[in-house]
């Protein structure tokens, strides 16, 4: 304000002295000058004056949709460490939950101790573990640790830059909204998961089975990070990939519909895994395809009521989770055929076809990990290949999308 004021001063002073100079003949390259000076100072100012905000381009485009790539990539990492940390039975190790102060692990013999100490007083030590040995229990904890630590990662991985973008005019209203839910699911994903933990840590008296997380709070945690993976990965390619001009024919909107079915079958199949992995469900009929001797084993409906069956009885689990994992490969083979009578984008083909090869390579590793009776490194892959599997169906739907209006 005050250099606004100090260079109308000047300008003002310069048309007088210019008013001044026009009578006289003696200094005509001076004139000039002031002249100048002065209708450049309007310009200026008025350039200023009438400044437009930042807005969102498409150079800021790409940069979001990288950013929110890079975010959904992390949260790939935690599940994928969620899983081993699972399949590892480290999960319990950690038997309390703080923000900041757990950041760093225990560092000296003493403060080692008085973390076993506190292992020994739940369930999983007294039941399955009573004869670890400090240096066993090191491991265990230290995969429990690195999840959590990988959590806060993705959650400064969101957070830091939402702020930065934010103050920096990158977003635009609708995208304003999109951050701020991506941002506030991290927070509720970490409370989940501190809440799935509280479950194995439970004294069950009337149990004396193994101690384990409930498996629908399993299923609630990797859910939502599956949708917090999924939402984030959309937002990311509809920035980064340009719509197809295509002609919007009834056989398109037909396949854009199939490919949402397809890939919300996909989603479903993913969640249902968490059942088989709380309930070791992968570990009761180790053969295919049959389930033992029989394609419907007797005992798939034990429980009661029935409905109590889908999410706590293992036989049903994995029955169901083999049956969700076929019609998975199923529809991906009918939306590959129904495409091929279709002229796509060559980008849409080529999701299609990549589609269509997880889906056969993420079932020849289901049956190859029920068969050799859940190896850990198998098991991993067979974790990861699902989230690689409900990838390529969002960048499916990601190349069908309309064109907006």
């Amino acid at each position: 304000m005050l250099l606004s004021s100090l260079r109308t001063t000047l300008f003002c002073g310069c048309r007088n002295a210019t008013k001044g100079f026009q009578h006289s003949s003696r200094s005509p390259q001076l004139r000039q000058w002031l002249v100048k000076r002065g209708q450049s100072t309007i310009t200026v100012e008025a350039g200023a004056s009438c400044a437009p905000a930042a807005v969102p381009s498409l150079a800021t485009n790409r940069i979001v949709g990288r950013w929110l790539i890079g975010c959904s990539g992390l949260v790939v990492g935690a599940i994928v460490l969620g899983g081993v940390t699972r399949l590892t039975e480290s999960g319990l190790s950690m038997v309390d939950w703080h923000l900041v102060r757990e950041m760093k692990p225990p560092q000296g013999q003493a403060e080692w101790e008085a973390e076993f100490s506190k292992y020994q007083q739940f369930p999983e030590f007294k039941i399955m573990n009573h004869d670890m040995t400090l240096p066993e229990f090191k491991f265990i904890f230290y995969m429990e640790w690195g999840h959590r630590m990988w959590g806060r990662l993705v959650g400064l991985a969101y957070i830091l830059p939402t702020v930065y973008f934010w103050r920096k005019g990158y977003f635009t209203r609708s995208m304003k909204g999109k951050v701020l839910g991506l941002c506030g699911f991290v927070f509720f994903q970490g409370l989940l998961g501190w809440y799935m933990v509280k479950s194995g840590l439970e004294e069950k008296p009337e149990s004396h089975d193994i101690p384990r997380v409930s498996q629908y709070r399993l299923s609630a945690h990797l859910g939502s990070a599956l949708l917090l993976y999924s939402a984030s990965l959309w937002t990311g390619l509809t920035l980064l990939l340009p719509v197809h001009k295509v002609a919007e024919t009834k056989s398109l909107m037909q396949l854009r519909r199939f490919a949402k079915g397809t890939g919300g079958l996909v989603f479903l199949t993913a969640l249902s895994g968490a059942f088989v992995a709380g309930l070791d469900a992968g570990l009761v009929y180790n053969s295919f395809p049959k389930m033992g001797e029989r394609w419907i084993p007797d005992d798939v409906l034990a429980f009661s009521p029935i409905l109590k069956n889908v999410f706590e009885n293992p036989t049903t689990v994995q029955f169901d989770h083999r049956i969700l994992a076929i019609s998975s490969m199923t529809a991906i083979t009918g939306l590959y055929l129904f495409s091929r009578r279709m002229l796509l984008p060559r980008r849409a083909k080529i999701a299609i076809n990549l589609l269509t090869a997880m889906a056969y390579a993420q079932v020849a590793l289901g049956i190859s990990t029920l068969l050799l009776y859940v190896p850990t490194p198998l098991a991993a892959t067979h974790q990861s290949g699902s989230v690689a599997l409900l990838s390529l169906a969002i960048w499916v739907l990601a190349e069908l999308r309309k064109m907006p209006k």
